[in-house]
């Protein structure tokens, strides 16, 4: 039977993840044999047992850098990984993948989640990133501008494929208890607290609407290291009573049905995902214009509205003008729901499946 390590140093909480394990399920459902190699042992129960976990014997890495996680994930594939009739399909640190396949002679496909804009500035990283992504036996990227940048900035195709979203599953939406009975505009986002996600920007912007005298209450969603950073602006700036720092939520998406207007204040992504489940609850949607995905989503402004990465001050006047008139905001937001099968979820991992076979 064929083997796939799926090669992930880092299991998180974002789209990535869930992408992950929509991919490694399908997969075993082709009977394919499925290994994920992580150093993230905390992770194992949200899989499914007849796929083979490689990582850690102790819980101690869970919270390591990165590139910790990468050496840990390398030596694992060294001793752990049956290497007979095996290909990797690389989730994060690529490079790192590809170096170690080439030294065991085994085939590789590489998935790439966020901008180049991120990791590729000057010349010695382009030449450095063009080398090593060449060395592939297969790119996979999720965003049209995606591909269309890896194209212009290193020269190299890929294949598209869209992020699978199963938005037929069904759940039960969660209230936002923070909102009841507040009849002012309720604000929601979603996401890691990183300097990536850049929720300081949504806060500069509410701090303007408060001057103004708007009545607003703002839900925020998500854990991470900038957590003490945001809340020190929100204490120094008078916005206690109208900011929620509410913590990670699994599924937290079944939230988004109690909230007025949905932001997402990005420098970089891929394809998000939780743009295209606000989509499928019918939420207004004001979104940062960064690379990539975002306006391919919003179909660069017709679905929902774009401003500027980081400036606070037209998102601030982009949702008083939502606030003071919702109509066109509104029928954006109903005329997405029309799009949402371009991320149709077993259409896209059929292809995720014809793709990798070819491979392996």
């Amino acid at each position: 039977m064929k083997k796939l390590a799926i090669y992930i140093p880092s299991i998180e909480s974002g789209g990535v993840e869930k992408n992950l394990l929509y991919i490694s399920e399908f997969f075993l459902r082709k009977k394919i044999n499925i290994y994920i190699v992580t150093a993230n042992k905390n992770k194992r129960s949200f899989f499914n047992s007849r796929i083979k976990y490689i990582c850690p014997a102790t819980d101690r890495w869970n919270n390591s850098s990165r590139l910790f996680k990468t050496l840990i994930c390398l030596t694992l594939i060294i001793f752990k990984l049956p290497k007979k009739n095996v290909s990797l399909f690389s989730f994060q640190s690529n490079i790192s993948a590809i170096i170690l396949s080439k030294i065991l002679g085994i085939k590789i496909v590489i998935r790439l989640n966020t901008a180049l804009t991120k990791y590729i500035n000057g010349f010695f990283k382009i030449i450095l990133f063009k080398v090593f992504y060449r060395m592939s036996d297969k790119i996979i990227v999720n965003s049209l501008k995606f591909k269309k940048e890896l194209k212009n900035l290193l020269n190299l195709n890929s294949n598209y494929i869209p992020n699978p979203i199963n938005l037929k599953k069904k759940f039960q939406k969660k209230k936002i208890s923070y909102f009841k009975n507040f009849k002012g505009l309720k604000i929601l986002s979603i996401g890691r607290l990183t300097d990536q996600k850049n929720q300081i920007t949504i806060l500069k912007s509410l701090k303007i609407l408060k001057e103004k005298k708007i009545d607003f209450k703002f839900f925020l969603i998500g854990q991470g290291y900038k957590l003490q950073e945001l809340k020190n602006y929100v204490i120094n700036n008078k916005l206690m009573n109208n900011v929620k720092f509410a913590g990670y939520k699994k599924n937290a998406f079944q939230y988004m049905r109690s909230s007025d207007l949905f932001i997402l204040s990005s420098k970089f992504e891929g394809l998000p995902n939780v743009l295209i489940e606000a989509q499928s609850q019918n939420v207004p949607i004001i979104s940062s214009d960064c690379a990539t995905g975002p306006s391919e989503i919003l179909l660069n402004g017709r679905l929902g509205n774009l401003f500027k990465v980081e400036d606070y001050i037209s998102l601030s006047k982009t949702i008083i003008n939502f606030y003071e008139n919702k109509n066109s905001l509104l029928n954006k937001a109903k005329l997405g729901k029309k799009y949402l099968y371009r991320y149709d979820y077993n259409k896209n991992l059929i292809k995720y499946y014809k793709l990798v076979e070819k491979v392996i």
